[in-house]
């Protein structure tokens, strides 16, 4: 579990084949100060499992499945990554809950600058736009963020907006985006639960069609 809390930004040294996936070597001196084999480290928002590690980088597998629903497609070295240690369970929760399982990826629309902030406009799958609320949390490139605006329901394209401080675009790959590229996100658990338990939700035929 995460907090959306970028430690730092690390760089990815390494990329090799393993089976139909990759596997990773991320330079990170901090995260892996006191990491150890089998601990959880997220790089830019994907929960990954140190497998191996030296005194400044780690290595960890990524399945075919990650690769296909987060911008790890295609990784090469060279790729700046946030990255962000488990969090401990007496630690303070800075962001949001976080588990750094990937909704899927959005694109930078937009990029409005301000004198010390930064608004990006991320496109959002029509599937997904009902996770995402105005003022609600969301973690993009695994950076815990504020939804500062969102598309409305009826509007032919679903989009969410970010408004970003400058601690935020100096400590993460965020200030380093442009219109075009692609970012990974993750809505709200609380949200995902919600829609899961509407799901299942009785249906009730005797409301259709308003009272009789």
């Amino acid at each position: 579990m995460f907090t959306g809390i970028v430690e730092e930004i690390g760089e990815v040294t390494a990329v090799a084949p393993s089976g139909d996936g990759v596997r990773l070597t991320v330079r990170a001196p901090k995260a892996v100060s006191d990491a150890g084999h089998g601990d959880s480290i997220a790089v830019s928002g994907v929960c990954l499992t140190v497998i191996d590690q030296g005194p400044d980088w780690f290595t960890a597998d990524v399945m075919q499945q990650t690769l296909a629903m987060s911008t790890l497609d295609g990784v090469a070295e060279g790729r700046r990554v946030n990255l962000e240690r488990a969090t401990a369970a007496h630690g303070r929760l800075g962001g949001h809950i976080v588990q750094g399982h990937i909704d899927g990826t959005g694109e930078l629309l937009e990029v409005r600058p301000g004198e010390q902030w930064r608004v990006l406009r991320i496109s959002l799958p029509p599937a997904l736009a009902p996770l995402v609320v105005d003022k609600g949390s969301i973690a993009v490139d695994g950076v815990s963020l504020t939804v500062s605006a969102v598309s409305a329901p009826d509007a032919p394209s679903a989009w969410f907006e970010v408004s970003l401080i400058p601690e935020t675009l100096a400590a993460t790959t965020l200030g380093a985006r442009s219109p075009g590229d692609s970012v990974n996100f993750e809505t709200d658990i609380l949200a995902r639960h919600v829609q899961r338990l509407l799901a299942f939700a009785p249906h009730d035929p005797t409301t259709e069609g308003g009272s009789r």
